[in-house]
């Protein structure tokens, strides 16, 4: 995808518009008019030339003197720079602050953190915007697209494996972009990308085939989530195909996003996509076709080369200007939402870069480094800590080695911004161990120095894993376990383990840092390293963050959200969409590496006296589990308590079991809580393919209650009513 901005006249538009707003109003200025007869009246001062030139990612109408906005990255923090160069063609970049990746902050599975981390980067577009005239306030972000299959090499933008868990943090994400004013929203989200897009191999003309209740079962719960309860204002159509018919023209867009989910905003294409029902689906013949399918279909959005395509369709006769109409209406919608059509005085979100300039850009400002911080020791797991190795002692040590090639660099991917600074691993564990520890460091490209440097070491602290770009061009990873956008991985064992082998065949003290981007088959390092650590790329505190939980002064209590196989043998193929084939925690029928939710502590937690609000509910009602959880150790630590559903008696396939709550809860050395999880029971419903609705089954369902998907002590049965 490639930003498509209105460059000309930005500067002039800013004052112009200003200064047209002090006039007398016209209807689409007036707030006291009708929300759809503003946009009438705004459309009906377009020429058709203008509303072709809005047919993109910038609703700038300058021959009205309306000042709009255009899209932006933002997977995990404003992108105006950063390696993707976001910022923009002939434009400075501008610093911004920078989070772990997606699958890094799904990993904490604390949607009230990751919300505020959405405010921060809603809060950096609007101060962009007025302050250095960016117009990027629709934000690509989130990801809501699952991670059916390790080997997909945008596994880093997704949250992770689960419905239940992807749609809450992309619900959390949608409300944290939009904010909570009543009147106006911060910035828009737009969701990506819809629908089943977890194969980048061949993706401009493949096809991801399944049924229906997956459809609404599994794919599309993510994003239905964040429509209906985040209401999310925009979303992008993937370039892959459902079932042969490719997405941009899939007439569930119509059908189900908007008619049954209620959605009115933006839907855009991805970037070519509209070419590509040409070139690759073949679902036209000409581009003419396509762009008048693409817009009857309601999409309102080109990130393509679309102008000309949609002159020749009228022309054509097989599009009309009402057409167009009917489109525009969504993204106009939005800019309402955001105030852009009302007088700057009346929306609070337009003095954002204007009464705050005194304090500072919001990248320096102390509290969002602080979050930042907070977000990525909240994002790290530990998946192995034998003898208690962990956390290290400063106070006890002489030395330490820090190897590895990404022990001194924080890596960006494709989406990410600039940061205003980053903390490398060596940095944070220099700046922790104090002057009293001699850290030594080696790159590990020459394995026997790294290992000479290792054997004079206390401790051995080896940092692996990929290279989110690759440290290639586009659609080239030379390392055949990386991947990124356009390039799925061919294997998932990890190249930089011989390294790791290296380091421990000269000292036992050795602890494994995974710096990745998705799973790894890392049965060797599981088996012999005492200590590991897992963590996701791209935070500017990545060093810092590492170091709080190395030294023990955070107690890690990150969670996977997808599991991690032993082999590829356990995997189906690629291409097999339909997940009841062995995929994930809900179906498959062997012992993984890691599980789904799993995620050790420094201290330990028990489980008991599970009791549930009745035996019995209605298909109406909810169900209420409350559960005593215990931090049994001796120091306070996070515990995320986890409640899945298993049908006992249903007619039809089920999972072998689904989260359907979860809470990271803070629990003192000692304290025990009653944790209480609620679980609607129409969120127990399956896709009844006959009636072409959501069913609630006269069904025996058992609750298992626990903190990871294969450690769930605690198990309870109670009968649903049908519907």
């Amino acid at each position: 995808m490639h930003k498509i901005f209105i460059f000309a006249a930005i500067s002039v538009l800013f004052t112009s518009t200003a200064l047209a707003q002090t006039s007398p109003r016209l209807p689409w200025q007036d707030p006291r008019v009708p929300p759809e007869n503003r946009i009438t009246d705004l459309l009906s001062r377009m020429s058709l030339d203008d509303k072709i030139s809005v047919l993109n990612s910038n609703s700038t109408a300058p021959a009205i003197g309306f000042m709009g906005a255009s899209q932006s990255e933002g997977l995990h923090g404003l992108a105006e720079g950063g390696p993707g160069h976001w910022e923009g063609k002939n434009q400075p970049i501008i610093p911004t602050t920078t989070f772990p990746q997606s699958h890094g902050l799904g990993q904490t599975w604390d949607p009230d953190l990751i919300r505020q981390m959405a405010r921060v980067e809603a809060y950096e577009a609007r101060y962009t915007y007025s302050r250095y005239h960016r117009l990027g306030l629709i934000i690509r972000s989130p990801n809501a697209d699952l991670s059916r299959d390790p080997r997909w090499g945008r596994t880093e933008e997704s949250f992770g494996e689960d419905p239940f868990l992807v749609g809450t943090m992309a619900t959390a994400v949608t409300r944290g972009l939009q904010g909570d004013d009543p009147h106006y929203w911060m910035s828009v989200s737009l969701l990506k990308h819809f629908l089943a897009n977890s194969n980048e191999n061949g993706r401009d003309g493949s096809s991801s085939d399944f049924d229906e209740r997956l459809f609404h079962e599994y794919y599309s719960v993510p994003f239905r989530m964040a429509i209906e309860e985040g209401h999310a204002g925009g979303m992008m159509a993937s370039y892959n195909a459902w079932n042969g018919t490719p997405m941009t023209v899939n007439p569930v867009l119509r059908e189900v996003v908007r008619k049954q989910w209620g959605f009115d905003g933006i839907l855009c294409t991805d970037g070519g996509a509209m070419t590509n029902l040409v070139k690759f689906h073949r679902a036209f013949a000409t581009l003419p076709q396509a762009a008048a399918a693409t817009i009857k279909n309601s999409v309102s959005e080109f990130l393509d080369d679309y102008q000309q395509p949609v002159r020749d369709a009228l022309k054509q006769g097989i599009l009309t200007e009402h057409d167009i109409d009917d489109v525009l209406r969504g993204p106009y919608r939005i800019m309402l939402r955001l105030g852009l059509m009302d007088i700057p005085s009346q929306n609070p979100m337009a003095r954002i870069g204007i009464d705050d300039v005194a304090k500072g850009d919001p990248w320096t400002w102390t509290e969002n480094k602080a979050l930042v911080r907070k977000v990525t020791d909240e994002s790290i797991v530990l998946l192995k800590n034998d003898g208690g190795m962990l956390p290290l002692d400063a106070g006890k040590l002489e030395s330490l080695a820090v190897i590895g090639p990404l022990a001194d660099k924080v890596e960006l991917d494709w989406y990410s911004g600039t940061p205003p600074y980053v903390v490398t691993p060596l940095a944070g564990i220099r700046a922790r161990a104090g002057a009293s520890v001699h850290v030594m460091y080696s790159d590990g490209k020459d394995e026997k120095a790294a290992a000479t440097i290792a054997a004079r070491a206390d401790i051995a602290i080896v940092i692996v894993g990929n290279n989110p770009t690759c440290g290639a061009g586009w659609m080239i990873c030379p390392t055949p376990s990386d991947g990124k956008e356009a390039v799925d991985r061919k294997t998932l064992t990890l190249e930089q383990e011989s390294l790791v082998k290296a380091v421990l065949a000269v000292n036992p003290h050795t602890v494994a840092v995974l710096q990745v981007s998705f799973p790894y088959t890392t049965t060797w390092t599981q088996e012999h390293a005492p200590a590991i650590l897992e963590m996701a790329h791209n935070s500017q505190e990545q060093g810092n963050g590492l170091a709080d939980v190395l030294f023990g002064d955070y107690n890690p209590a990150g969670r996977l959200g997808q599991t991690w196989v032993r082999n590829m043998n356990q995997l189906p193929p690629m291409m097999d969409y339909n997940i009841r084939h062995g995929r994930m925690y809900m179906y498959l029928d062997s012992r993984p590496l890691y599980a789904f939710g799993f995620g050790l502590s420094y201290t330990s937690f028990s489980y008991k006296n599970l009791r549930l609000s009745g035996t019995e509910v209605s298909a109406n009602g909810k169900l209420i589990a409350t559960v005593d959880v215990k931090n049994t150790g001796l120091r306070e630590g996070d515990e995320v308590v986890q409640l899945y559903i298993a049908h006992l008696n249903s007619k039809v396939e089920r999972p072998r079991q689904e989260l359907k709550a979860f809470r990271r809860v803070h629990l003192a050395a000692g304290e025990t809580r009653a944790i209480e999880l609620q679980v609607p029971i129409q969120s127990l419903a399956y896709w009844n393919t006959a009636a072409r609705r959501f069913t609630v089954e006269a069904d025996r369902i058992q609750v298992r209650v626990g903190g990871s998907s294969d450690s769930l002590p605690l198990k309870a049965d109670a009968t649903v009513s049908e519907q």
